[in-house]
């Protein structure tokens, strides 16, 4: 049987460099090269210590993705050269293993972020302790744990991998059946297909030439933005009131932010709809109406980050969205799955992965697509080893992890791995839609569960370790379908990157780690005043003995408002189901609505110019638009990551901007 997929596909054409039907696909153990695994481990190298530099400043970190493509690139083509010069024939370099080079650089890279070495793992430290006060109600002496590199390489083995097997099985459904565009993944492959594409076809040249072009234009216009950011964070054409200041406070500007505009022209029009309508009705109505209940549902004059007021409403309502959004696909997913097997066994075929697509659909996929499908599932993980991979790594986890944290029982992590793969497949739906990974909002609300559910005699540690847990599997499942996407789109072979992810998190596992102590023993990480300020160690440390005080900590109504929009979501999406195509492609997404909920309406406002873009195009020249809307969106999204590079070099040297631009009324009441 046929699964309907959701309208949030792309309808767009496939990619610049798409392959052709008689391309030539290197079998699988030829992409997975020992000149990629010592490339991937320099570029692992440097990667860490960009992601730690940022995560110790100022917090943020930006993609990588297609960084790692090129710098993987120029690495390969500069080594076969070098052996050229001495007489020495090396074998082609195929955009296949540019694919598991760069794949297997985010997965080492990705657990300095997931690691949570600014975050949750600093929050335990003696500094933050003090940071936060010794007489701060519930702050005790005793919910200490200092760094040291054993146990932070040790847990880091015994959770990172289990994130990679936890929705493997469901890449066929992510990335085929419901067609998620997931940009960072397609912006990535665009990329590598562009610099490998054989010359001579002229449409192929004209879009390497756009992609190109639009690369470079965004690479400097990043560099002119970086003159005037200043120091801080409210300095800069980030920072542009675009819509006034009233509006700016709320979020609504627009921050010449070429990701998302490229984000906004490669997602389907409903996506970037939905972003921008969430973004209206929280920051333009919800949050407005909850801030003017300050005193009244919840304490007045609290931080931004604090649970007990406006902070608590945005993240566990954006959570809710998400949660009811994913479980409802979740559930479809289950039932289709169950559908087939009886099917299978009544016809005593073959068992499918997932769902196979009706024939008469199949006969309507172009060339390009067939090849595209049939690569990605030829070499496919077989379903046991991902459950079997699963059930036990986690059994080994939750043995482990308690003698690394004695304040977070077995059972506890035990629960944690039951819940994870939920979490896991709407983080990764999310960030198909979005290009948003909200790991780290999993990670605070298992924070924020654990801590209260362990309560006063080791919650705060076991809040915090519950949250690396959670995060590790979230925020791993979210990357590894960016990979899988940028491998479909390349004709790589699902197999050699499920080892290419292997093999980056195993380096991750050492390099993450080892990088960390660098900074940890040469600079004063988390001094407020000095360089390496930590931002979010004390923000996660105050979470957690928030937490520890239980749900009565959140503010009023918050729980009875998240039930809402918890089962509104799934109504939303059962509508979409059962209404006719022609009137369900016009109702919103949840998801992409939730993430507005939370981040803000910027990113929403920067999607929907691109959108408006594509559509303005489409109607003046739909073959144009066709042909070069996904290059020009690439390129977009591939010269900010680019940029990403030299400027994280730059603040590592300790290089400010000359200049900070910031906008002010232009009078003041007295």
């Amino acid at each position: 049987m046929g699964m309907q997929a959701d309208a949030a596909e792309m309808t767009g054409p496939l990619l610049a460099g798409a392959p052709s039907a008689v391309e030539a696909v290197p079998p699988w153990r030829e992409q997975l090269t020992v000149r990629g695994v010592v490339v991937s481990a320099i570029l692992g190298v440097l990667f860490c210590l960009i992601t730690h530099k940022l995560n110790l400043t100022v917090g943020i970190i930006p993609s990588l993705n297609v960084a790692a493509g090129l710098l993987a690139y120029f690495l390969v083509r500069t080594w076969t050269a070098a052996l050229g010069m001495f007489g020495v024939v090396s074998k082609p370099f195929t955009k296949q293993e540019n694919t598991v080079i760069q794949t297997c650089v985010v997965a080492c890279y990705g657990l300095a972020t997931s690691g949570g070495f600014g975050s949750y793992m600093l929050a335990m430290d003696q500094k933050t302790y003090e940071l936060i006060g010794t007489d701060y109600p519930g702050n005790r002496a005793v919910d200490v744990k200092n760094p040291s590199l054993s146990w932070m390489i040790g847990f880091m083995f015994v959770v990172s991998f289990i994130g990679i097997f936890s929705l493997v099985a469901l890449r066929k459904v992510m990335v085929i059946n419901y067609k998620l565009t997931y940009p960072r993944g397609t912006a990535t492959a665009m990329f590598i297909n562009s610099v490998h594409a054989a010359t001579g076809d002229e449409l192929v040249e004209k879009q390497v030439s756009c992609l190109g072009k639009y690369l470079s234009i965004s690479f400097l216009w990043n560099c002119f933005k970086w003159f005037f950011s200043g120091v801080g964070d409210s300095c800069g054409f980030d920072n542009f009131p675009s819509l006034g200041l009233a509006a700016f406070k709320n979020t609504f500007y627009f921050d010449f932010s070429p990701t998302y505009i490229g984000c906004g022209l490669i997602c389907p029009h409903i996506v970037n709809c939905s972003a921008l309508l969430g973004a209206i009705i929280s920051w333009g109505f919800l949050w407005p109406y909850i801030s003017t209940k300050a005193g009244e549902w919840y304490p007045a004059n609290l931080g931004s980050n604090n649970f007990k007021g406006l902070y608590g409403y945005k993240v566990f309502i954006s959570v809710s969205l998400i949660l009811g959004d994913g479980t409802f696909n979740l559930i479809k997913i289950i039932y289709a799955t169950i559908k087939e097997i009886m099917n299978a066994r009544s016809k005593q075929g073959r068992l499918p992965l997932v769902w196979v697509h009706d024939d008469d659909k199949d006969s309507k996929l172009s060339v390009e697509e067939k090849l595209l499908n049939e690569v990605f599932l030829k070499d496919s993980i077989p379903p046991w080893l991902a459950g079997s991979g699963y059930v036990g790594l986690a059994a080994i986890s939750t043995t482990t992890v308690p003698m690394i944290f004695p304040q977070l029982k077995w059972y506890l992590v035990l629960f944690a791995y039951v819940v994870a793969p939920l979490l896991a497949f709407c983080n990764s739906y999310g960030t198909g839609l979005t290009d948003w990974n909200l790991a780290f909002t999993y990670g605070k609300i298992g924070l924020f569960i654990f801590a209260s559910w362990v309560g006063q005699h080791g919650g705060v540690i076991a809040g915090l370790a519950a949250c690396g847990v959670m995060m590790s599997i979230v925020s791993t499942a979210g990357d590894l379908m960016h990979d899988f996407k940028t491998g479909y789109l390349t004709l790589s072979s699902p197999r050699s990157m499920f080892v290419s992810q292997l093999i980056g998190t195993s380096l991750g596992c050492v390099i993450a780690p080892l990088t960390f102590w660098l900074y940890w023993t040469s600079f004063d990480i988390g001094n407020p005043d000095g360089m390496f300020k930590a931002p979010y160690a004390a923000i996660f440390r105050e979470m957690s003995i928030m937490g520890v005080e239980g749900f009565s900590v959140l503010p009023r109504h918050c729980l009875a408002i998240c039930s809402f929009f918890f089962f509104g979501a799934i109504a939303i999406k059962l509508i979409r189901d059962v209404t006719p195509n022609s009137l369900s492609k016009f109702i919103p997404l949840p998801m992409a609505m939730a993430v507005s909920f939370y981040i803000g309406a910027y990113f929403a406002i920067d999607m929907f110019i691109g959108t408006v873009i594509l559509f303005v195009w489409e109607r003046v020249n739909r073959k144009e638009a066709e042909e070069f809307a996904g290059a020009v969106a690439s390129g977009l999204i591939c010269g900010d990551g680019i940029w990403s590079v030299p400027s994280a070099i730059l603040s590592i040297m300790r290089i400010d901007p000359p200049m900070c631009m910031y906008f002010k009324p232009s009078f003041t009441y007295g």
